[in-house]
């Protein structure tokens, strides 16, 4: 049908600049789409790479399917176990979100799990970040007040069968 073109080389930085300012302007699809283009020309591409993934999570809403998947996926091209970890916990959080927005009759239970696995990412992160780097840190804190400031939030084992009718 069609033939993509192939960006230069010396244009990937204003092409990750943009895709950087696309997702400020809430237009993931248009990000994903830059970077994209740039991993055709530098696989392996970090900075791509992160923002490709981020750009994946920006879409994670309750009326859209998310695609934890694909974003799962882009883990494994990170090249260190300090990015893999935290990346992993914005996955687990940014899907947490999206389950407690959904209002489902399942989603205090999912965001709770969610949130507490996105902590055990932040907190492996935490063991393995750079000097001056409380990135980690930031991100457990803003979990734990979520789940602190929502006690309704809570493992399904805590939920009497009352609780947890489907009707």
């Amino acid at each position: 049908m069609f033939e993509l073109k192939s960006l230069r080389a010396e244009a990937i930085p204003a092409a990750l600049a943009k895709a950087e300012r696309y997702r400020l302007l809430n237009e993931p699809e248009q990000a994903e789409s830059i970077c994209q283009d740039v991993l055709r020309t530098q696989p392996g591409n970090q900075q791509a790479i992160t923002l490709y993934l981020l750009a994946i999570t920006d879409t994670f809403r309750p009326t859209h399917a998310p695609d934890v998947w694909r974003a799962r996926a882009l883990l494994d091209q990170l090249s260190s176990d300090y990015d893999r970890c935290y990346y992993a916990g914005i996955v687990e959080e940014r899907l947490a979100r999206a389950k407690l927005e959904s209002g489902g009759p399942l989603a205090p239970q999912e965001a709770f799990e969610g949130f507490s696995r996105a902590m055990r990412w932040y907190t492996e992160a935490e063991t393995l970040r750079p000097s001056g780097n409380d990135d980690a840190i930031l991100r457990w804190n803003s979990c734990a007040r979520v789940l602190m400031e929502n006690p309704h939030l809570r493992p399904a084992t805590e939920y009497d069968a009352s609780e947890l009718r489907l009707e």
